[in-house]
């Protein structure tokens, strides 16, 4: 699977994207009252096939959302001269975006016309994590699809190399708060990450230490082995936790045993706040999975410019 670099931390600056209670988890109740199976069925099936896809789902979704807000740009095609948000660098890497082809296509043809590719990416990713042993929720509904997307955009998504400062401001500028934060980070439960997303913490880390000295040491050796330092091998990399199909806290103990892969995981226990938070979702399961869901709920809230209902999700109307 491609480099879950940014899974959480993705961030853009424009301040008119914020979180709003506009949406509703009964707005389509009567225009299309089968929409959120047609949607789960979809996304089993993926998953029945490819294990990955419930990572790559959760993590599009972030990436949607931490780009003008959730109105499922990142889902648009590169057209002419505009190169989209889905063919920015760290972006390259996203994948099984013919799930969310698939949901589209049997929603339209229960319900025409109606349901947004943005509901449909967040209902996707609530599955995701509903089916890989996680928590469900009832999704708030009613994002409207946008018509602008930009690989520029991206640069803007911050890297995996973020401290803690950084990674506040980001969110907070996305109206998340430090608590959002710990707690989406557990979104980290899946996935995989290529070796260059954390080659910083494990070769040449600065100008006296070749490694991170908040990474345990037999972590790192086991990374190096994987990672050297000159890599050619492509697809090289490590998984984001122990048990990466499985949505569970247990990166959240691995994280205080230092064996996070990201700086921006380990700088999670840097700040008393941050960490006593990370703590306690590492004794609780059930902790974790609350506050991950209210998190989730917050960040799928975010709107930016949408104006339509797609036809298609990879093209505008």
């Amino acid at each position: 699977m491609a480099a879950v670099v940014a899974l959480i931390l993705a961030l853009v600056m424009f301040p008119a994207s914020s979180p709003v209670s506009a949406l509703s988890s009964n707005y389509y109740s009567k225009t299309c009252p089968k929409l959120e199976t047609a949607v789960t069925n979809a996304v089993k099936k993926a998953i029945k096939n490819d294990k990955t896809v419930p990572a790559a789902l959760l993590r599009m979704h972030f990436h949607d959302c931490f780009i003008r807000g959730c109105d499922a740009s990142v889902l648009l095609e590169s057209k002419g001269k505009n190169t989209a948000e889905k063919d920015g660098p760290p972006n390259i890497s996203l994948h099984a975006f013919y799930v969310i082809d698939n949901a589209k296509k049997a929603v339209e043809a229960m319900c025409p016309g109606v349901v947004s590719c943005a509901d449909i990416l967040a209902l996707s990713a609530r599955d995701a994590v509903a089916l890989s042993g996680g928590p469900t929720w009832d999704v708030p509904k009613g994002r409207k699809d946008g018509r602008i997307s930009k690989a520029t955009d991206t640069r803007q998504l911050p890297a995996p190399t973020f401290n803690i400062s950084q990674l506040q401001q980001s969110f907070s500028q996305r109206g998340l708060s430090m608590a959002d934060l710990v707690a989406l980070s557990g979104g980290h439960s899946l996935g995989f990450s290529h070796c260059s997303s954390f080659q910083n913490r494990i070769h040449n880390f600065n100008a006296t230490l070749d490694i991170d000295p908040s990474i345990s040491p037999s972590f790192a050796t086991s990374l190096r082995q994987v990672c050297p330092a000159h890599n050619k091998v492509k697809n090289a990399g490590a998984t984001l936790d122990s048990s990466t199909t499985v949505f569970d806290n247990a990166y959240y103990k691995l994280l205080l045993q230092g064996k996070s892969l990201f700086s921006s995981d380990q700088s999670l226990i840097t700040t008393p706040k941050t960490k006593a938070l990370v703590s306690k979702f590492s004794r609780s399961k059930s902790a974790f999975e609350k506050a991950f869901v209210q998190s989730m709920i917050r960040m799928s809230s975010i709107t930016g410019g949408g104006q339509e209902i797609r036809l298609d999700c990879r093209r505008v109307n």
